[in-house]
């Protein structure tokens, strides 16, 4: 079976894979937008290791605004901004379930606040 967009329902056709599957249903229902900004804020708190400290994460058009409750923390990862952007950009391209769904779940800038 294979899911038809256009009933919205499965259709009987050849043996596909669960993971083909997925894919497809995420494309057909244009859901790799918001899933790419719901993990690229979820990659923060792993990436940073300062997610006890991360009050709000927002990702919009490449640009990532997270909101540090300490001052300290805040200023410590300012300075280590360059490696957080590769870091968080190796960690969602590696990211399975978004590999070639997403092209635009890129992080090209970080604000802190």
């Amino acid at each position: 079976m294979a899911y038809d967009s256009r009933k919205n329902g499965l259709r009987r056709q050849e043996a596909v894979g669960m993971e083909e599957l997925v894919n497809q249903f995420i494309r057909d229902m244009k859901l790799s937008a918001g899933l790419g900004k719901q993990r690229a804020c979820e990659a923060w708190a792993k990436v940073s290791g300062a997610g006890r400290y991360t009050l709000d994460v927002s990702f919009d058009k490449g640009v990532m605004v997270c909101v540090i409750s300490s001052s300290v923390v805040r200023n410590q990862l300012y300075f280590q901004r360059e490696k957080l952007l590769k870091s968080l950009n190796e960690y969602l391209a590696s990211d399975e379930l978004l590999a070639g769904t997403v092209g635009g779940a890129i992080v090209n800038t970080l604000i802190l606040r």
